[in-house]
């Protein structure tokens, strides 16, 4: 199910975009804006059918009943999807990003007895037309990827590299140091999805959960007579807990963020990149890991061992419910500060230029709540 929910959601909302062929810029950015709205509707209706009527089906006609009809409904949408390929306009696939910072590090570990040639060298390998003819100094330990060490060993009769595992395009090499030092995400034409910083709270969220029954658990035992070792309102309030620092230290760093692009002039100018590492944003998506690994998948064991076996599948709805319950409070929030902090003249907290706003102000008000939250 991870599999192929993995494979369906990211690249749903991107095909769909696909399709819009329109030449009018104006237009199509207007056609999309509508598509995009009417596809997260469609998606929260989506779920609220799945946490309604499907746990109702569940209930009353039991699980193979309960599991058969999404695997029906399933496979109509994909038949009906299939039969629709001939008209779809279907993009080209490129390189993988993945396999090409993979490709990096490894040339460059092939080449690091190599030494560097001078800026304007011949040896730098790029292709042509790009706008990259030589490496920066961050990470300089990565530009050895990029040098051709024999042009007729290296290259083929077209100029491309033969191993492409042993000698990489500048492009890949700055596209590759864009994500793991600075904010900066846009390297020639391409721009490297902010998102991606997510996986750091996934892999922390993993290691907390193993550290937790391989580790915690056994010592926490020897000296709670738990065999849990906590009980699960413990572990959800360290997990709530946990997300109360996690909100404070984006505090922190979107105060940091802010002064930054203050003292370099960038005050009006929200797109500018600031000179700020990203690995200031890695602390935080970490914390938020390792509480959800506390509370959510404590919440899904509370719920689970409150309610009575014939209830189990509204049990497990719960943890649905609340965080669409929550995602509601947040808009209603995100409104009320916009509301209450943009009265005359002065920016709101949450403006779209964010070197003039106060999302510093903002995480530090969800953090409060945060705080509430846990004692309450």
């Amino acid at each position: 199910m991870s599999i192929g929910a993995g494979g369906i959601r990211p690249c749903s909302l991107a095909f769909g975009a696909d399709q819009f062929n329109e030449a009018d810029t104006l237009k199509k950015e207007k056609i999309l804006e509508t598509f995009f709205n009417w596809y997260y509707v469609s998606v929260g209706v989506a779920v609220m059918l799945a946490v309604t009527v499907m746990v109702y089906i569940q209930n009353k006609a039991g699980w193979a009943v309960g599991f058969g009809v999404p695997v029906v409904l399933m496979l109509v949408s994909t038949i009906t999807f299939l039969s629709g390929s001939p008209l779809y306009i279907k993009a080209k696939a490129k390189s993988s990003l993945l396999t090409g910072f993979a490709q990096v590090i490894v040339a460059a570990w092939k080449n690091k007895h190599l030494a560097m040639p001078p800026q304007k060298s011949d040896d730098w390998y790029y292709h042509k037309g790009s706008e990259l003819i030589a490496p920066t100094d961050k990470l300089r330990f990565l530009n050895k990827a990029c040098i051709i060490r024999n042009h007729g060993k290296d290259l083929d009769s077209d100029g491309l590299a033969l191993d492409p595992w042993r000698l990489c395009t500048i492009t890949q090499v700055e596209e590759l140091k864009a994500l793991i030092k600075t904010m900066t995400r846009h390297i020639s034409k391409l721009t490297i999805p902010a998102a991606s910083l997510t996986a750091f709270g996934i892999l922390s969220m993993a290691a907390t959960v193993i550290t937790y029954v391989q580790v915690i658990i056994p010592l926490l035992s020897k000296f709670t007579k738990r065999k849990r070792g906590l009980s699960l309102k413990e572990r959800m309030g360290i997990g709530l807990t946990l997300s109360c620092l996690g909100t404070a230290v984006s505090a922190m760093v979107e105060r940091k963020s802010r002064n930054t692009a203050i003292q370099e002039g960038l005050s009006d100018s929200p797109l500018a990149h600031v000179n700020v590492s990203v690995m200031w944003l890695v602390p935080q998506h970490c914390i938020n890991g390792m509480a959800e690994a506390f509370n959510a998948i404590g919440q899904i064991e509370f719920y689970y061992s409150e309610f009575p076996k014939s209830m189990s599948s509204i049990a497990m709805s719960l943890m649905s419910l609340g965080m669409g319950v929550g995602s509601l409070l947040g808009g209603l929030i995100v409104s009320i500060v916009k509301h209450v902090t943009g009265r005359g003249e002065s920016e709101n907290w949450l403006s779209e230029n964010i070197n003039k706003g106060h999302y510093d102000y903002y995480y530090w008000l969800l953090t409060i709540l945060g705080v509430v939250n846990v004692f309450y």
